[in-house]
């Protein structure tokens, strides 16, 4: 490792002067002198009497063996050792350990000494002196104690020396093992490239304070942390004059929460910007969910008896044309534009319903690619063939879980929008794709998880961003009187929220517009098995009984009369109460209850359960305009309920009934 950092460096004997100079105001405990080539040691009076012998004796002279009688034996082994050092050669003694007082107390005690050369250049005398530092130690482990909770490391060193002094806290921060005192190379060494020494630049006026935050680099983990030195010089009675003393405390979590302060102030108006839009986007999404409620209470509360007029309408205008035959060319305009226009009628409560999520959804496990792919002959029909369609199908497209019905509708109004945005005229690409949604999100974004996205893009004019905006609104539309309700893409996003999806649409002026709708993946989904469609056969009945239940008079008048005329035997009732009634006459002679869902007194469900209490394994058929929540859970048709909705035709009527007849 290169050096990073050095101090200058004094001798051993220098060192050890100065010390001495620093503690002599303190006084010590007491002081020996060793004679080693006589083998013989002289205490002073109080060392005589620290160690319990004779103040003659030890000065006249100990046998060398009584240094250690009074260290405490847990002690003893490493005195022994450092002084065998001496006796080799080494020249200076520094040593902290216990001694055993002759009242028995335990006294921690540092030892200071040298060895003299003796004219042959060996080792000929140690001397040195002992201080009483046990109050001195129990402050220290007070201090350590509270170093080590409050993460704090102290140093103290004089301006010259090589060493410093240090606690174990101080090691611990720099990754270092405890020590009582480091050299400054070894602490230098430490402090990242390009970095102030964390020693050498001190101060020397007493009482001036210094201040630095050096990065360095843990020695044993290699961690990079961020140290905080704060300290002050200290007049001293020693030669240099002066002492640094102070601490040092890990800044690492401040420094990044000033930066990470920094930048968020940096960012203050971007974030600022960022959370005004995103409360923009929720509170129009709020706007928007009040709008579907407000539409959604409004089309329920007309949805049920407006499609009962329609099916009457609707009805008897199919029955006027199959039963009116070769006539008049003008009567039969005039009938087909009556029917057109009850259609229409019909589409736009629908389209109402789909808008605000109340429409009755039968959702299956679908694949996208083949629903599609069985669509390019309708969709191509619908847009001309100015009109140019492409489809791009990526392989192994999840399993969806979606209604093919509304599915269908839906793609069908979208290819509509896109060619009167194109004039009749460009190119129309459907793609389907595998997402995954991951992180944060806007309002206005799907949410985390794994979609099916469907995406329509045209190359036509393209929206404005208010108009986009506006563009699902109920009613509203950009085209011309007459030529658009407003509610095609109102439809179709009801539709891909209520079946739990996400609407997005993509526009630019003059580039055209992508309408994406995102579908949840259906996990542990069997693979879908297709079945070859079978030619539909004759829908006539063969004198199988059907009970009727409605309570509109008119609508039951319609389609009684229609199945009738279809070969069946019907039973009519115009409630719950009466109906059962009837089941309970004919026993199990009724092959088929066909009920209305919303009826007073008693709905289609509370009937369907008194009947089949009865009858096991009944067959049902519900008809409504508007069923609410009787057989709908989470908008959707409860599993195995049948539905035809109103208003219905003629037709439509016969091919539910002889379905659910024909089914094993």
């Amino acid at each position: 490792m290169e050096e990073r950092h050095g101090a200058p460096a004094i001798d051993g004997a220098t060192a050890l002067d100065r010390r001495g100079d620093v503690v002599s105001a303190v006084g010590s405990a007491g002081g020996w002198d060793w004679d080693l080539p006589g083998n013989l040691l002289r205490f002073d009076p109080p060392m005589a009497a620290l160690y319990g012998v004779d103040p003659a004796e030890a000065e006249a002279g100990l046998p060398p063996e009584c240094f250690y009688a009074a260290i405490h034996p847990e002690d003893a082994r490493r005195v022994r050792i450092a002084v065998a050092g001496v006796v080799r050669g080494v020249e200076i003694f520094l040593r902290s350990f216990r001694v055993i007082a002759p009242d028995g107390t335990t006294r921690w005690m540092e030892a200071h000494g040298r060895t003299e050369l003796g004219d042959d250049d060996e080792p000929a005398r140690f001397k040195g002196f002992i201080l009483d530092v046990t109050d001195r130690r129990a402050v220290e482990e007070r201090l350590r104690i509270a170093q080590s909770a409050g993460q704090v490391g102290t140093f103290e060193h004089v301006p010259g020396f090589a060493t410093a002094s240090v606690s174990e806290q101080f090691c611990a921060l720099l990754g270092l093992q405890p020590a009582e005192v480091l050299p400054i190379r070894t602490i230098n060494w430490l402090v990242a490239p390009g970095q102030p020494a964390l020693f050498g630049n001190e101060p020397r006026s007493d009482g001036e304070t210094f201040y630095s935050e050096v990065l360095v680099e843990r020695a044993d983990t290699g961690e990079h942390r961020w140290i905080a030195r704060r300290g002050e010089t200290v007049a001293s009675g020693g030669p240099a004059g002066v002492r640094h003393v102070g601490v040092i405390y890990d800044i690492t979590e401040t420094r990044e929460a000033r930066a990470k302060l920094e930048q968020l102030n940096h960012t203050l108006e971007r974030r600022v910007q960022e959370e005004v839009v995103g409360r923009m986007q929720v509170e129009e999404a709020l706007r928007q969910a009040q709008k579907m409620e407000a539409v959604g209470q409004l089309t329920g509360g007309i949805a049920h008896d407006f499609n009962n007029l329609l099916t009457v309408i609707m009805g008897n205008l199919d029955m006027a044309v199959r039963r009116l035959g070769p006539s008049d060319a003008r009567v039969e305009r005039s009938l087909a534009n009556a029917v057109k226009g009850a259609q229409r009628a019909s589409a736009l409560t629908q389209r109402l319903l789909a808008f605000s999520r109340r429409q009755p959804l039968d959702p299956r496990q679908i694949d996208i690619s083949r629903l599609l792919s069985g669509m390019a002959d309708l969709l191509g029909r619908t847009i001309g063939e100015a009109v140019r369609l492409e489809t791009q199908f990526a392989p192994d497209l999840w399993p969806v879980e979606v209604d093919p019905n509304q599915l269908e509708n839906a793609l069908v109004n979208l290819a509509v929008n896109a060619r009167d945005a194109m004039d009749g005229k460009g190119e129309l690409t459907i793609a389907a794709e595998n997402v995954s949604v991951a992180g944060e999100r806007r309002a206005t974004d799907p949410k985390p998880g794994d979609y099916v996205l469907l995406s329509v893009t045209d190359t036509g004019t393209g929206m404005a961003e208010e108009t986009v905006l506006r563009a699902c609104d109920p009613f509203y539309t950009t085209k011309e009187v007459g030529k658009g309700t407003g509610l095609g893409l109102s439809m179709v996003y009801g539709f891909v929220t209520q079946s739990a999806g996400h609407f997005a649409i993509r526009s630019a002026i003059g580039v055209g517009t992508t309408i994406q709708l995102f579908f949840p993946r259906l996990r542990g989904a069997a693979p879908v098995e297709h079945e070859a469609e079978q030619p539909a056969g004759e829908q006539v009945g063969t004198s199988e009984a059907i009970l009727v239940v409605e309570d509109d008079e008119d609508v039951r008048a319609y389609a009684v009369e229609g199945l009738t005329e279809l070969g069946y035997h019907v039973l009519e009732a115009a409630d719950g109460a009466s109906a059962l009634g009837i089941l309970e006459r004919v026993g199990k002679g009724v092959d088929l209850l066909l009920t209305d869902v919303i009826m007073p007194r008693m709905s289609g469900r509370e009937l369907v359960d008194a009947a089949r209490a009865m009858h096991t394994g009944l067959r049902v058929l519900y008809t409504s305009g508007y069923p609410r929540d009787v057989i709908v859970r989470d908008g959707r048709l409860e599993t195995g309920v049948e539905l035809l909705p109103k208003p219905f035709t003629y037709a439509a009527l016969a091919a539910k009934v002889r379905d659910i007849l024909d089914r094993a």
